[in-house]
């Protein structure tokens, strides 16, 4: 039963790289948008689709009080994970946004053993060290991002994601169900950019709504997935495989964008595809 859950993980941790992705294309294609409206209309999509979840399930707060406290923790971290995030990504170039939001695994095992006192083995630090550096070939940050004060903010993001996914572990471990943590998460950051939006709402295109509704439902489809694998397996035995978005936004990037990756880039991914091999049989024969 432990061994299909940890598949089980894995097989959700990647479809939320995918689904995050997507996500990212999107709000790419939605142009030159506030970041805090791309990030509300990012979550009020979530939110609907996990309402109708839990109406559907019949699902709703476990009545467990301890949980109140973890269930804002999270959301509160989760929310500025996203607007730092998308922050980072209107004042930085997308490369070195992109490498500090992919410090959110290391945080995740920094947190998970801080939070949830989950012992961490060298060989998975390292497996996770390698697939950071394997994702620093591609991305090929510029030096930009120790200057920039945008960049501090970025790495906040990262911070908070990493925050966010402990204690969406933490809510699992207590009876938690996901779809009720991913409502709370997007209600709550709804709530926080609202104000904003009433004041500062910039005229959006057709498309640019169409872009963003969709952002959304990649989101949704992201939050759910990456819910459902830290509900099932440690952040040290499934982190490096969040390291997959990379290559799936490689791909999207070719194919919608009309990037070719190069020489470095495609070093990169043979290492993040060895380096989740080599967690895969090692949580196999040691976990």
């Amino acid at each position: 039963m432990k061994e299909k859950k940890k598949y089980l993980a894995v097989v959700y941790i990647l479809l939320s790289a995918f689904f995050f992705a997507l996500m990212n294309m999107f709000v790419r294609l939605s142009g030159d948008l506030p970041s805090v409206q791309k990030s509300f209309f990012r979550n009020l999509v979530s939110l609907v689709f996990a309402a109708a979840i839990l109406k559907k399930e019949g699902v709703w707060f476990s009545g467990k009080g301890e949980n109140i406290r973890y269930l804002l923790l999270r959301a509160s971290a989760g929310t500025v994970g996203i607007l730092c995030n998308f922050y980072a990504v209107d004042h930085l170039v997308l490369a070195d946004a992109s490498m500090l939001n992919k410090m959110s695994p290391f945080f995740a095992i920094i947190f998970s053993y801080l939070i949830l006192k989950e012992k961490i083995r060298l060989p998975q630090a390292l497996i996770v060290a390698g697939a950071f550096a394997g994702s620093l070939l591609i991305i090929k940050p510029t030096e930009a991002v120790f200057r920039s004060p945008a960049a501090l903010i970025g790495l906040l993001g990262g911070l908070g994601a990493g925050i966010a996914y402990t204690y969406v572990r933490v809510l699992g471990t207590k009876g938690e169900k996901g779809p009720f943590v991913v409502f709370v998460f997007s209600a709550f950051s709804c709530a926080v950019t609202l104000p904003y939006l009433l004041f500062r709402f910039q005229a959006m295109s057709a498309a640019q709504l169409f872009c963003l509704l969709l952002a959304g439902l990649s989101a949704a489809g992201g939050q759910f997935a990456i819910t459902a694998a830290y509900f099932h397996a440690p952040a040290k035995e499934i982190s490096v495989y969040d390291y997959s978005q990379i290559l799936f936004s490689a791909v999207l990037g070719f194919f919608v964008f009309g990037q070719i990756p190069d020489v470095l880039s495609w070093t990169g991914y043979v290492i993040i595809c060895s380096m989740a091999a080599a967690m895969f049989f090692y949580n196999r024969k040691h976990v």
